[in-house]
């Protein structure tokens, strides 16, 4: 028998006290994964949306770059994207969902008419081109934040789970029993003291 499991005053207010935390970390960690599960349902909606969104302009953009290879030619293509700057722009931050740190990109937009190159050396199909490819550019960041944040939460959710299970099925049977044998040791205690007292007086 352990220390904590003597039967004593001091040890039954330690129990009780542990058992009303054990019951109150549960109920939190219930809700913590029920929040996550919602989040990560409304998520995983928006990323299948995302994905057939992602699909369908990589195909548009696909088929302007190939008329536009047909038109000038593909080296005059390679030549013209060399002028296109790379973007740096793109910056994470995290914000927080229930505890979870969930990554947000931030980056700049610059809508394609600021871009520099000579537009008498390009055709409509390599403008068009150019417009799908800077949208798919802006999809695959909104993807890998919303395909990252249902990676994490649903790590997280495990966790919480686990640690809800071991709460409800470990830790809170034991410091009932344990309260239980406390409980009834004290009493079994205080009764022998009653009968002692009474024979006492007889």
């Amino acid at each position: 028998m352990g220390q904590d499991e003597f039967p004593t005053k001091g040890n039954l207010i330690r129990t009780q006290h542990t058992l009303a935390l054990a019951r109150q970390g549960y109920v939190l960690l219930d809700q913590k994964r029920n929040v996550l599960i919602r989040e990560a349902a409304t998520l995983q909606t928006q990323l299948q949306e995302l994905q057939a969104k992602m699909d369908k302009k990589i195909k548009a953009a696909t088929a302007a770059l190939i008329h536009a290879n047909i038109e000038i030619g593909s080296s005059q293509v390679a030549e013209l994207a060399k002028v296109i700057p790379p973007d740096n722009s793109i910056q994470i931050h995290t914000r927080s969902i229930m505890g979870v740190d969930i990554p947000v990109a931030r980056y700049d937009d610059t809508p394609v008419e600021k871009l520099q190159y000579n537009l008498a050396d390009t055709t409509l199909s390599f403008d068009e081109a150019f417009r799908h490819f800077s949208e798919v550019k802006a999809l695959i960041i909104t993807l890998a934040t919303v395909e990252n944040t249902v990676y994490r939460l649903t790590a997280n959710i495990r966790k919480t789970q686990k640690r809800a299970n071991a709460l409800q099925h470990i830790i809170i049977p034991r410091y009932e029993a344990l309260l239980k044998l406390i409980q009834d040791a004290l009493e079994e205690r205080e009764r022998d003291g009653f009968v002692r007292l009474k024979v006492g007086k007889r």
